[in-house]
């Protein structure tokens, strides 16, 4: 069974930055890609981030482009994301997901195991 386990939430001042792992448990990790998505109180689950299996191709939403970074350790079965100058908007529960092939991409559809989430929270 595929276990999805995010940790590093927390809530911080604007300005900071904040490190997410996901570990991964139950699948050959390597063969997939990876995501982040996050949602907000009475919003739609969105893409945050994608890295594709080898972490040669990687996908960031607009809205944090320039200050996240994905990036994935296969010998450890753990992605990560790293948020640097964080900014109310951001608040949200954040899930890693992992995708159904080994090539990345934004789609919530093509991710077929999600994590419980971890709630990110920034205040201004």
């Amino acid at each position: 069974q595929v276990q999805l386990v995010e940790s590093g939430g927390g809530l911080v001042q604007a300005g900071a930055s904040l490190r997410l792992s996901c570990a991964a448990s139950g699948r050959t990790f390597s063969n997939y890609a990876m995501g982040w998505f996050r949602q907000a109180p009475g919003k739609e689950r969105e893409f945050v981030a994608a890295i594709s299996w080898s972490g040669h191709t990687i996908y960031y939403a607009d809205s944090v482009k320039g200050r996240f970074t994905i990036s994935r350790d296969n010998a450890k079965n753990t992605v990560y994301l790293q948020m640097n100058s964080l900014k109310p908007e951001d608040t949200a529960v954040y899930y890693c997901a992992s995708r159904v092939v080994a090539r990345a991409g934004q789609n919530r559809e093509g991710y077929d195991y999600w994590g419980q989430g971890t709630q990110v929270t920034i205040s201004s």
